[in-house]
């Protein structure tokens, strides 16, 4: 229970500027995000799969119970550490009845390579035009400054929005959803260093449905 609570405390201080309008527009920094709330539902946007085939998040999502998991992408050490950390509670989410969707910005081809890389057994989906990225309301434009570094010293391509070609990121976040596609749970975080540990997220998990 105590823990239930701090994790209550820790979704309010961390969902911020809840009576935005409009959530798909692209925000000009991570702090000023506006995600989806716990009651809302999951836009119908289409993703794609590592080989490139398309999905339905509103239809996979029907399937069974979802944790939805977005993150910056697989070049990125705090992302990879946090889909390490699933593996451990992966079989234990499965016996709930849960299947897991990792979502980033990258392209089919770099999940696939990630894939590949790591073995890792969530489903990855591909983002690259940043349909649910906005439709979460958890997207935000990158610095240009962050970006060339990103780019000039770390050989990273970002995925930009086509209207402007400025680099987008998502603000690594959680969502535990039901088969109605009905948004239970939620945590964004505009630190993309602190990431939910995965205890505390199969202790929410357990509890959701």
């Amino acid at each position: 229970m105590k823990l239930l609570q701090f994790v209550l405390v820790l979704v309010a201080l961390s969902t911020f500027h809840v009576f935005a309008l409009d959530r798909s527009q692209i925000a000009d920094n991570a702090e000023d995000v506006t995600p989806l709330l716990n009651g809302q539902t999951v836009p119908n946007v289409t993703l794609k799969t590592a080989d490139g085939a398309p999905v339905s998040l509103r239809a996979a999502v029907m399937t069974k119970p979802s944790v939805i998991l977005f993150y910056r992408g697989g070049w990125c050490p705090y992302c990879n550490r946090q889909l390490a950390e699933l593996k451990d509670i992966e079989q234990d989410l499965v016996e709930l009845g849960y299947q897991v969707l990792a979502i980033s910005p990258e392209s089919p081809a770099r999940l696939q390579e990630q894939k590949l890389e790591t073995e890792f057994a969530v489903q990855l989906l591909s983002d690259e035009k940043l349909a649910a990225i906005k439709q979460f309301g958890i997207g935000f434009y990158l610095p240009l400054a962050t970006e060339k570094i990103y780019e000039m010293k770390m050989g990273i391509s970002l995925t930009d929005d086509e209207s402007n070609d400025k680099a987008v990121l998502p603000a690594p976040a959680i969502f535990i959803v039901d088969q109605e596609g009905t948004i239970l749970f939620s945590y964004v975080n505009p630190n993309y260093k602190v990431r939910m540990s995965a205890e505390m997220l199969l202790q929410i998990a357990k509890h959701s449905i």
